[in-house]
């Protein structure tokens, strides 16, 4: 335990970290206890999975429930932010780094406070999808040692899932880093605090992607290290689309003279690239895992993508359709986009962001998306790729693990 004596005295210090740990642990022990309990008391059955068609739920959808009870389905919580990697000696020193910058206003606060946040912008969720499709698609012709009996999935499934969320992370924290130019921070102690966020932003970056490559090496699969490479790729081209300020925050591009069908171009560019291949080609890698055919690893692919862009359009309404005032929003998010394409004059305001987005007046964006035809549009967005993602779902056989992803997919389209 000495080795740990820096992390508790932060934990317990920290109400953040403490709150935190202390969830994760008694919900990660409780998931345990209930994974051999019947299915029927972990998550409402729907009546019927016709294809194409949206499968019915008996209450209203709720995420945070559909997420807890897909978790149970799978064993326990699927994040690699377990107590194993919270109690390690890497996170411990990053975590007491990262408390020196509280107070200041580095992006990699934002970062680490959305890592804990139990909405629908949890990293945990990715995980928990990849390991619902590797169990409602089960597994053909694998060594009974290579699988987890309890979860019902491969060790190496598993392992996969942990190295989607790795991914993502890492690129989220490495979009924390903040590009220093002269006479930026004239404060010394400001320079001195967004200097030594950089320093952690990228340190952190570089450690959590280091370890998603050895664990994607020691799968020891030359297909999926292909293509979760490739998702990586991906990731690093979406930061480079479009119109950036100085800190690279997007800007939407100046549209055609011919408008139409250039709010779904841009905004399904952006998201694919950003958001959607990793996702996608998570899933259909850990089809190739489980040794299905192409045809099978093809659906697993749309599937993962299409709900990822589903999931990204419910993050982009957040904003928009919420009780709480919001201070700032993406520009590039779907109602934007939308009313861009119906009235470009909004533009004149965006425009003002060119140099920094905080040059622009968001109320005055809000006020006026609020009023067009951008929501709507957006909802409409929404519903589409979810029942793309619905159609998938249907080639796979009726069992609790394809339950759980339609469950979920219901509770996205709770607005």
């Amino acid at each position: 335990m000495s080795k740990h004596k820096s992390l508790l005295t932060l934990l317990k210090n920290d109400h953040i970290f403490k709150t935190f740990c202390h969830n994760k642990y008694n919900f990660m022990f409780a998931a345990q206890r209930n994974v051999h309990s019947s299915i029927e008391n972990n998550i409402r059955l729907h009546e019927s999975y016709k294809f194409g068609a949206k499968p019915t739920v008996s209450q209203k959808p709720d995420w945070n429930k559909a997420v807890s009870e897909a978790e149970k389905i799978v064993g326990y919580p699927t994040s690699f932010l377990s107590l194993r990697w919270l109690f390690s000696d890497e996170i411990a020193n990053v975590a007491l780094h990262l408390r020196k910058l509280v107070g200041s206003n580095h992006p990699l606060l934002k970062t680490a406070k959305s890592l804990i946040y139990n909405g629908r912008n949890n990293m945990q969720a990715w995980g928990l999808i990849v390991l619902l499709i590797s169990k409602a698609a089960g597994h053909l012709d694998v060594d009974d040692m290579e699988e987890d009996k309890a979860a019902g999935v491969l060790h190496s499934q598993r392992a996969l899932a942990e190295v989607t969320e790795m991914i993502r992370t890492s690129h989220l924290v490495h979009k924390g880093l903040v590009n220093i130019t002269s006479g930026i921070y004239p404060e010394t102690s400001e320079l001195h605090d967004m200097t030594f966020g950089n320093k952690i932003a990228l340190l952190s970056g570089d450690y959590l992607l280091s370890n998603s490559c050895a664990e994607l090496a020691a799968l020891r699969n030359q297909g999926v290290v292909g293509l979760m490479s490739s998702a990586v790729r991906d990731l690093a081209e979406a930061e480079f689309v479009g119109r950036r300020d100085n800190q690279n925050n997007p800007l939407p591009c100046v549209p055609p003279a011919n408008r139409k069908g250039y709010a779904v171009k841009e905004w399904t560019l952006r998201n694919v690239l950003s958001a959607a291949t990793l996702l996608g080609k998570s899933c259909q890698g850990t089809l190739k895992l489980a040794g299905h055919n192409d045809e099978i690893q093809e659906q697993g692919y749309e599937f993962g993508k299409h709900l990822a862009l589903a999931w990204q359009a419910c993050l982009d309404l957040g904003p928009f359709i919420g009780k709480e005032s919001v201070t700032s929003f993406n520009l590039c998010s779907a109602p934007v986009m939308f009313h861009i394409e119906h009235n470009p004059s909004i533009l004149v305001e965006i425009d003002k962001g060119l140099e920094s987005i905080d040059n622009v007046d968001y109320a005055k964006v809000y006020d006026i998306v609020v009023k067009g035809p951008g929501i709507e549009l957006t909802k409409q967005l929404q519903k589409k790729h979810s029942q793309k993602a619905t159609e998938v779902l249907s080639v796979f056989p009726e069992s609790d693990a394809r339950t759980a992803l339609y469950n979920i997919i219901a509770a996205m389209g709770d607005f």
